[in-house]
């Protein structure tokens, strides 16, 4: 019983933020999600990557290891994905990227956080930053065919963690009054994620929910698999290992319709897919805290 609560406390300010984000936009409130987005993404996530990593307690060795772990679970999960869809011949370019990448930032971040305090935020952003490196390089060229991987130098989260783990790794800690204010941006970050997930999922037109539904649970085991994989071939245990299995089996990401948007590779079964693998981890995410919080 204790630990259902416990899962309830994690679970329900996550879901009741994106519920929100999603309430404004049907009762026909405007709500600016592109001006919004690139908000959080250039100044609010960086923030909160950057303080995150240089106050957390974490031995730069695990972060090397979990770094490690999340490239070769995301590699497993691109080979799985790769081979599922030319078995059931589904398009690679619509949906290779959104079953692969999941949405580590507006629901990974946050259930982190209050799952398993500063630590496990700090944990999470080693996934999410090496999620996002690898969704605007290797998942661009998955989607549009062709990828700039200079292109992920002009992301401010990329600066964000590589000055996070420098300042970590050498025991540094700039003034309080830039941490202050650093972290008073970086706070905006998940309640403007969880409100631009719910947002855009209001505005989505899914189609061909079957299908979805299917590819959802797929995207799930498959995702739980590669982390599973990875953890027992590099011997990661602990709390590295049970947020990367959390990271590994969020929903996929807004993201993900944006890029089918913009190279027109199917975007309305990828706005499916991220509609119903949402709501599918409304009991999918709650499922799995309640193992990984288990004595």
């Amino acid at each position: 019983m204790n630990l259902a609560l416990t899962v309830v406390e994690i679970t329900a300010p996550v879901f009741l933020l994106g519920a929100a984000g999603f309430g404004w936009v049907r009762l026909g409130y405007e709500y600016p999600t592109e001006f919004v987005t690139r908000l959080a993404m250039t100044f609010a996530v960086p923030c909160l990557i950057f303080t995150a990593l240089v106050q957390a307690d974490i031995d730069a060795g695990a972060i090397v290891s979990l770094g490690a772990a999340t490239a070769l679970a995301y590699a497993v999960a691109a080979g799985l994905v790769f081979a599922l869809l030319r078995l059931t011949g589904q398009s690679l370019r619509a949906v290779w990227a959104p079953l692969t990448f999941g949405n580590t930032g507006n629901l990974g971040l946050p259930l982190a956080l209050f799952a398993f305090g500063e630590q496990g935020l700090g944990l999470a952003v080693v996934v999410f930053a090496i999620m996002a490196i690898a969704m605007f390089t290797f998942g661009l060229w998955m989607v549009a065919g062709t990828a700039n991987p200079l292109r992920v130098l002009r992301e401010p989260i990329l600066w964000a963690s590589v000055l996070g783990v420098a300042c970590l790794s050498l025991d540094l800690t700039p003034p309080e009054t830039a941490m202050n204010a650093l972290g008073l941006m970086g706070q905006m970050g998940i309640p403007l994620m969880l409100l631009t997930l719910g947002a855009a999922v209001a505005r989505l037109e899914p189609a061909g929910a079957l299908t979805a539904l299917g590819l959802s649970f797929a995207k799930l085991a498959i995702g739980l698999g590669a982390a599973l994989v990875a953890i027992r071939a590099l011997g990661l245990t602990g709390l590295p290992a049970a947020v990367l299995i959390l990271q590994m089996v969020t929903p996929v990401g807004v993201t993900s319709y944006l890029l089918a948007e913009r190279y027109k590779q199917s975007p309305d079964t990828v706005a499916g897919l991220v509609v119903i693998s949402t709501l599918l981890s409304i009991a999918a995410l709650p499922i799995t805290l309640s193992f990984l919080l288990a004595p």
